[in-house]
């Protein structure tokens, strides 16, 4: 986690999103060149050829679209990175930024424990700090995994009930499943669709969800 949170804040992030938002702008004056070229040939063109036209000035829309989006959107980024304060929470634009370091997966570990959910074991090296994982795939996509080690002992667990505020109560279920023998045990969470999206290259990843909702679309 501190060597993320120093990567993040580091000149060399800022520079790498400086050298996208000039990449983009380079694309966008190159679209629109082309856009601006199709057209002046369209006039003259055969029905077919101007069907191709009308079918690339579709894809450049979109694309330039989307290149809009993120120049709006890289300033913001670069400044929560430079500003972001060690003990925090990564929020999706900052997983998205130290993923683009990386040409694999990359895993974050060592998270200060306040920010985790307070059943998550401590390391035995450092009380500040939880046993636990995200995993970042590459290229932008962000957290595909979160994981990590369970706390067993049952009066730590009382404890960090208290600690949070949080009705013991409600949890006499778990602290049953400590009460009456329990191993150390850990586990995680795949993001199925985030990782499906990266795998497989998508733009977004509803393009992944079986049934996604959209502005135009609400059932199934």
């Amino acid at each position: 986690y501190d060597e993320a949170v120093e990567l993040l804040r580091s000149d060399d992030t800022a520079e790498m999103i400086d050298e996208r938002i000039e990449a983009l702008k380079e694309e966008k004056a190159e679209l629109l060149e082309e856009k601006e070229e199709n057209q002046k040939r369209r006039g003259q063109a055969k029905k077919h050829v101007k069907r191709k036209i009308d079918a690339r000035e579709i894809e450049i829309n979109k694309r330039v679209g989307e290149i809009e989006e993120a120049l709006r959107n890289l300033p913001d980024w670069k400044e929560s990175a430079q500003t972001f304060e060690g003990g925090e929470d990564f929020g999706g634009d900052d997983e998205t930024v130290l993923a683009w370091h990386f040409d694999r997966p990359v895993i974050v570990h060592r998270f200060p424990a306040e920010i985790k959910a307070f059943y998550m074991k401590r390391d035995p090296e450092d009380d500040r700090l939880a046993m636990g994982i995200d995993v970042l795939a590459p290229e932008g996509y962000g957290e595909i995994i979160g994981g990590g080690e369970r706390a067993t002992d049952l009066d730590f667990l009382k404890e960090q009930i208290e600690a949070h505020d949080l009705p013991e109560e409600v949890f006499d279920w778990y602290l049953d499943l400590r009460r009456f023998g329990s191993v150390p045990h850990s586990g995680f969470g795949l993001g199925l669709e985030r990782t499906v999206s990266w795998i497989t290259g998508r733009d977004h990843v509803r393009e992944t969800i079986p049934f996604p909702r959209t502005i135009a679309r609400l059932h199934p």
